[in-house]
C-alpha cells in the first residue's frame, strides 16, 4: 500500500509582546495533545476543537529569535495518520455546517494570529514517526519556480542532504508545500556543537575562519539552489519544547504502530 503522508506546519505569533504567551500556548498545546493519545474516536469540543489520536502533535518548537524568526513565536508539526483519508479529513470534517464549537477556544486572546502550510511529503522523505529528538531543529522554507517544488527537494535529497549529513544533520522531513506551486519545507535535526562547526566551515570556505576546515561545498550547494529557487531563502532555528516527542528527553509516543505505518513508504527512502 502507498498512501502519501501529510502533515501540517502551524507558526503562531503573539501580540503584544509578551514572553509568557508563547510559554503559556505551548505548555496547554503538549498537555491536550498527550491526552489525545488514548482517544478511541475523534471528537469536537468546546474550548479544544478537534480531539483525535491521528492528529498528532509530532513537534512543539520555540523559535529561535536571533535566527531571523519574529520574536516570540511557536512553531507546531502535526502528522496527519492515514493521509488523506486519515486525520486530514477529520480536520476538515470539523468545518461541515460550520459547528459554533468552532468558535470556542480555551486560548482565545492568547494568540494574535497563526499561519499553517498543509506539507506533503515527497519520495524519500523520512516517516515522521521515526524522527529523532534533537537540541535544535534547522527549518527552511524555500520559494522556488512555480512547479519546481519536486525537483527541488529531489535535488536536496541527492545532493544536499548527504553533505548536511557529514555534518551532523539529520534529515526529518521532505515536504511539499500544498495548495500552492512555489514553496518547499525542508526540516533537519542537529545538535547545537555541529550547527555551529557547520557554520564555521561555510566561513572558513568564505575565507572568514582560519581556524577551521573550509567546506566549499556548502558554498557549492547554495549555487546549485539557485537551479531552483525564485525568491526568498530562509533557514531558522527551532528549539523543541519539553513535552513534545522531539524534546530530548521526552517519553515515547503511545499512538499505536499501526496508525503509524498507514503514511506508507514513498520511494526508496519512504515517507510517513
Amino acid at each position: 500500500m502507498v498512501r502519501r503522508a501529510i502533515h501540517l506546519l502551524e507558526e503562531v505569533d503573539f501580540r503584544p509582546m509578551n514572553s509568557r504567551r508563547p510559554l503559556d500556548y505551548l505548555t496547554w498545546l503538549t498537555a491536550y495533545k498527550r491526552e489525545d493519545e488514548t482517544r478511541e474516536a475523534p471528537a469536537l469540543t468546546a474550548g479544544t476543537s478537534i480531539r483525535s489520536r491521528d492528529i498528532d502533535l509530532v513537534g512543539a518548537f520555540y523559535a529561535v529569535g536571533i535566527t531571523g524568526h519574529p520574536q516570540f513565536k511557536a512553531v507546531t508539526l502535526w502528522d496527519c495518520h492515514g493521509g488523506w483519508d486519515g486525520g486530514w479529513r477529520q480536520m476538515m470534517e470539523i468545518y461541515r455546517g460550520v459547528d459554533q464549537r468552532l468558535f470556542l477556544s480555551d486560548i482565545d486572546d492568547l494568540r494574535f494570529s497563526a499561519f499553517s502550510r498543509p506539507l506533503g511529503a515527497v519520495p524519500g522523505c523520512p516517516p515522521l514517526a521515526e524522527a529523532p529528538a534533537a537540541e535544535l531543529f534547522l527549518f527552511e522554507s524555500a520559494r522556488v519556480r512555480p512547479g519546481a517544488a519536486l525537483d527541488y527537494l529531489a535535488a536536496v535529497r541527492a545532493e544536499r542532504a548527504p553533505l548536511l549529513a557529514e555534518h551532523g544533520h539529520t534529515l526529518v522531513g521532505l515536504y511539499e508545500v500544498l495548495f500552492c506551486d512555489t514553496e518547499a519545507v525542508t526540516v533537519w535535526a542537529v545538535s547545537l556543537d555541529d550547527h555551529l562547526a557547520t557554520q564555521r566551515a561555510r566561513d572558513a570556505a568564505l575565507g572568514l575562519d582560519d581556524e577551521a576546515a573550509p567546506d566549499p561545498r556548502l558554498l557549492d550547494w547554495a549555487k546549485r539552489a539557485r537551479d531552483y529557487l525564485d525568491g526568498p531563502w530562509r533557514e531558522t532555528l527551532l528549539a523543541p519544547f519539553p513535552g513534545c516527542r522531539l524534546a530530548p528527553g521526552s517519553p515515547p509516543s503511545d499512538v499505536p504502530g499501526q496508525a503509524r505505518v498507514l503514511g506508507a513508504q514513498l520511494g526508496e527512502g519512504g515517507a510517513g
